[in-house]
C-alpha cells in the first residue's frame, strides 16, 4: 500500500480510543503513517498484538532489521523516533541482546525489593497529601492540579531516589522525559533538542554518580560496566538509565491520574471501592486496560515476511504495539470494551506488555498507584473534578496516554470539622 494510503496518527493523540476504533475498522493490522511521515503497520486487536508480542520474528533492532534504518538521517521530521529506536537498551535490541540486557537490570526491581520500596512510598504520598491539604487550608475550594501536585512529584521522587539523582538534575530528567513522550513535533528542532538533553542530562547524572557512589540503581550500573565492560557498554549504560528511568516514573504519573479520572467520573464505583465491594487492584487493572499509561510503543520490525490474521507485514517493516487498540478490542472484552468497568476484573491486559517483554517496572508502578490512591481519597473523601471531564487535554503524544492537567476541588478534609 502506498503511504498516501496509510492512516496518519494523530499525532496529539487527541483521541485514542476513537483512532483505535476507526483502525480497527479498517482490518488486524493496518498501514500507518506515524508523525513526520514514517510508514508502520498498527495491530488493532488483543489476539493480533500478543501473538506480534511474542512472535520471535518480530524484533526491536532497528540496526537489523529495519529496512528504513540507512535512511533515517535523510528525513530531518524522523529526528523524534532516535530517541526510541536510535538507542540500545532493552527497547531496541532483539534475541540474546535483549536477554543480556534484562538480565543485568532485572535485579533491581523483583519483587522483595520493590516491598522493601513501600514505606518510602507510603512516606513520600504523606508528605504531598500533607502539602495538598495545607494549599486547601489556605484557600478552600480552589482547584488544584492533582497531575502536578500528587500524581507526578510521587513517581518522579521515587524514580530519582532509586537511580540517585542529585536534586540539581532533577528537573533536566523530567524536561527530557517529557519531550521524548511529546511526538506533537517531528520537527528537527524538537528532534536535535531531544538528542542534546540525551547527551547532557545523562551523561551529567553518570559522572555525578562514579564520583558520588551510593546505594543507588545508576551505582549498580555503573559498577556492572566498569566490573565486566564487556557486559554493559558505555552506551548500553546511558541508553539503558534513559529507558528505566523514563519508564519508571512518566507511565506511573499516568496510572495514577487516569485512574483518579476514571473514578470521578463513576462515583458508583468510587464508592464501591471505598466500601471494600471493590478492589483497589481491580481498579488499577481496569485503569490500565481502558487507559494505559502506553497507548502505543514505537517500533518493532518483521525479521521476515509475517501474516497475521490474513495480512502480511513485509520483512524489514516497522510494526507499532497498539495497547490502547489490544486493551479496547470488543473481540476481547466484549461490546461495552470501551467502558471503564472495574468489575469486570480484567487482569490479562497488554498494558505492562507480556512474556518476556513485560515491563520489570509493573510491580514498583502499582506499588505506587495502590499505595497513592486510597490514600487520596480517604484524606480527600469529597474529592471532586473541578472541570468539565470533556474538557480535560490529554499530553500531547500518541505513544503516552494521561492528562496534561488535573483540575479537582478536595473537599472537606476527612476528620475535620
Amino acid at each position: 500500500m502506498t503511504t498516501s494510503a496509510r492512516l496518519a496518527i494523530d499525532p496529539f493523540g487527541t483521541d485514542i480510543p476513537a483512532e483505535s476504533a476507526r483502525l480497527r475498522a479498517l482490518g488486524p493490522v493496518v498501514p500507518v503513517e506515524l508523525p513526520g511521515g514514517i510508514p508502520a503497520w498498527a495491530p488493532t486487536g488483543y489476539a493480533t498484538l500478543k501473538s506480534l508480542i511474542l512472535d520471535p520474528r518480530i524484533s526491536k533492532d532497528p540496526r537489523r532489521h529495519w529496512s528504513l534504518w540507512p535512511e533515517v538521517g535523510e528525513h530531518p521530521s524522523w529526528a523524534w523516533i532516535l530517541g526510541w529506536v536510535g538507542v540500545v537498551n532493552m527497547l531496541s535490541t532483539y534475541g540474546s541482546d535483549h536477554t543480556r540486557l534484562r538480565r543485568l537490570v532485572a535485579p533491581s526491581f523483583t519483587a522483595r525489593r520493590t516491598e522493601a520500596m513501600r514505606p518510602r512510598v507510603e512516606a513520600i504520598t504523606a508528605e504531598l497529601l500533607d502539602a495538598l491539604d495545607v494549599a486547601h487550608a489556605a484557600a478552600p475550594g480552589t482547584p488544584v492540579d492533582l497531575r502536578a501536585g500528587y500524581a507526578h512529584p510521587l513517581p518522579m521522587r521515587m524514580i530519582c531516589e532509586l537511580f540517585g539523582v542529585p536534586d540539581h538534575l532533577v528537573d533536566a530528567t523530567g524536561t527530557l522525559i517529557a519531550a521524548i513522550m511529546d511526538t506533537s513535533d517531528p520537527s528537527p528542532e524538537h528532534g536535535a533538542f531531544v538528542q542534546e538533553q540525551i547527551g547532557t542530562v545523562l551523561p551529567a547524572l553518570i559522572g555525578y554518580k562514579a564520583e558520588h557512589p551510593g546505594d543507588d540503581m545508576t551505582t549498580e550500573l555503573i559498577r556492572v560496566r566498569d566490573e565486566d565492560g564487556d557486559r554493559l557498554s558505555d552506551e548500553e549504560l546511558l541508553f539503558t538509565l534513559l529507558l528505566v528511568i523514563g519508564a519508571g516514573f512518566e507511565t506511573t504519573v499516568n496510572l495514577i491520574g487516569n485512574a483518579v479520572v476514571a473514578l470521578l467520573r463513576r462515583p458508583e464505583q468510587l464508592a464501591a471501592v471505598r466500601a471494600g465491594t471493590l478492589s483497589w487492584d481491580a481498579v488499577v487493572d481496569e485503569t490500565l486496560r481502558v487507559h494505559p499509561s502506553i497507548a502505543a510503543l514505537p517500533l518493532r520490525f518483521a525479521v521476515e515476511d509475517v501474516t497475521v490474521g490474513g495480512v502480511t507485514i513485509p520483512a524489514g517493516d516497522a510494526v507499532v504495539t497498539t495497547y490502547a487498540a489490544a486493551n479496547l478490542d470488543p473481540a476481547h472484552y466484549g461490546d461495552d470494551a470501551a467502558e471503564f468497568d472495574a468489575m469486570r476484573a480484567a487482569d490479562d491486559h497488554l498494558a505492562f506488555g507480556i512474556g518476556v517483554h513485560r515491563c520489570i517496572g509493573s510491580p514498583l508502578a502499582r506499588t505506587e498507584a495502590l499505595t497513592a490512591l486510597p490514600a487520596l481519597f480517604d484524606r480527600f473523601p469529597e474529592l471532586t473534578l473541578a472541570a468539565d471531564p470533556a474538557t480535560l487535554r490529554q499530553v500531547p503524544s500518541f505513544i503516552a496516554f494521561g492528562w496534561q492537567e488535573i483540575p479537582v476541588r478536595l473537599g472537606p478534609v476527612a476528620g475535620r470539622d
